[in-house]
């Protein structure tokens, strides 16, 4: 009798601490998330036509390094996985986005939960054959073009899908620095803005970073920002400019790690000084010593919770388009980017019988990670003031922490802010003029954007 007591006790002793030991692992595995990062090269093969520079003459002549794409994949214990794809490219085009949408949805990540942000290289392939044919270049490059986006999409795909295959658990945390080589690049001069150091415009030297650590604590992965343009570089080679050199850097000092970056709102900034090979190298190393800065920094935000997202387009309307008269005198202008222009409204004219004024593909994405992480994915190269305007109105509790990119998903061109559309100028829609839009915004196009933002932002926190 005494003996099957003792067993007894045994065994309930034993269930006992076969639960305890079970509820210790499911609290400790409750503040984990899972992920993984992965990277692929996207550096072409053969020489393409180059983005950025319309005043290009030539195809590229060759690389200082690699582009890369990356992704890094983050699940809750819901099982709902997010995607984050950094680019070093100019953009991204619906035909990118959607190929890519596509090879993720069968890793169980739908398109809400998909983020593209382009680097905005000015040293990359351009990835819009339509627009190479528009400017009478060699049809051969157009093809490439294509070719190349197909490519890629195909790759990016693939990186998503083995990514995801490997997820493991992590500890996800935020926290920031600062960096100080951006400056608005918008200098009042006579009736309009020269594209030159403007001391007194507004900028955000933040450096977001979110980082990922395994269980063994080493560092997975790092998620970084900054609001500038990649415009330090403007020849005939492929490089990722400084923010390729920051990721490199960063991957260098802490090997089996990924260093992903993220495009602020940096539509009207710009890395100064500017044009040699050597300031990329120096404000790549100054933006990764801000992100190692971060990492040392004790004021770190821990994350935990679910994923919550949400995408959708927002509806742009365009000032008055030109008038069939003012098409036709731009048709003999000596200014050939004003030729090609015109050529497009034209072909608009014949197509609709009127120069459409609205937009309705313009994609704004909004996505909760835990409690109090808002990250905000903006279309377009997008000016600061939308940073500056959404961080402060977003933050609707000391501890909350919002991080706005712009050039995601579909970068078509400038996103200006009200202000920076009233002063006119290359952001405010002069940069129009490079693509099939008929000309600036309409003055709403700012509450438009920061409505939609609040809109996705308060379904995705009430969820």
């Amino acid at each position: 009798m005494k003996s099957n007591h003792r067993f007894c006790s045994l065994c309930f002793l034993l269930a006992v601490s076969v639960c305890l030991s079970g509820l210790q692992t499911k609290g400790e595995d409750s503040n984990l998330w899972r992920a993984a990062a992965g990277s692929v090269s996207i550096t072409p093969d053969e020489p393409v036509w180059m983005a950025g520079y319309a005043s290009r003459n030539k195809p590229s002549e060759g690389k200082v390094h690699d582009l890369f794409a990356k992704v890094l994949i983050l699940e809750d214990e819901q099982r709902t996985r997010l995607a984050i794809v950094s680019l070093d490219l100019i953009g991204v085009t619906p035909e990118l986005r959607s190929q890519v949408e596509q090879a993720a949805s069968t890793a169980g990540i739908p398109p809400e939960c998909l983020v593209l942000n382009a680097s905005h290289t000015h040293c990359g392939p351009e990835l819009r054959g339509d627009r190479l044919v528009r400017f009478d270049i060699d049809p051969m490059y157009a093809a490439l073009s294509r070719k190349y986006v197909q490519d890629t999409a195909s790759k990016i795909g693939a990186l998503i899908q083995s990514t995801s295959a490997r997820t493991e658990p992590v500890e996800c945390s935020y926290t920031y620095a600062r960096a100080g080589f951006a400056m608005n690049r918008r200098l009042p001069e006579k009736a309009s803005f020269a594209n030159s150091p403007n001391p007194d415009g507004p900028v955000d030297h933040n450096v977001p970073v979110l980082k990922l650590i395994r269980k063994d604590k080493s560092l997975m992965a790092v998620l970084f920002g900054y609001a500038c343009h990649n415009t330090t570089l403007s020849f005939n080679l492929l490089c990722g400019d400084y923010a390729g050199f920051a990721q490199e850097y960063l991957q260098t000092s802490h090997p089996n790690t990924i260093a992903m970056f993220i495009n602020g709102c940096s539509g009207d900034q710009n890395p100064y000084p500017r044009r040699t090979l050597e300031l990329a190298q120096q404000h790549g190393r100054a933006l990764a010593n801000a992100v190692e800065t971060a990492l040392e920094t004790k004021q770190v935000h821990s994350i935990s919770g679910d994923i919550q997202c949400a995408l959708e387009n927002v509806e742009l309307h365009f000032a008055p388009p030109p008038t069939l008269d003012e098409v036709k005198a731009s048709l003999i202008s000596s200014n050939r980017f004003e030729r090609f222009h015109a050529k497009a409204m034209m072909e608009q004219l014949e197509q609709f019988g009127k120069i459409p004024d609205v937009y309705d593909s313009f994609p704004i994405q909004v996505i909760q990670i835990g409690d109090g992480f808002t990250f905000v994915a903006l279309c377009g190269e997008t000016v600061v003031d939308y940073s500056i305007r959404l961080k402060k109105e977003l933050s609707n509790q000391p501890d909350s922490i919002v991080w706005i990119a712009g050039y995601s998903n579909h970068v078509f061109g400038y996103l200006p802010s009200l202000r920076v559309l009233k002063e006119g100028g290359y952001e405010g829609g002069g940069a129009m003029l490079y693509t099939t839009f008929p000309g600036p915004f309409h003055e709403s196009v700012e509450e438009r954007v920061v409505g939609k933002v609040h809109e996705l932002a308060k379904r995705v926190r009430t969820r």
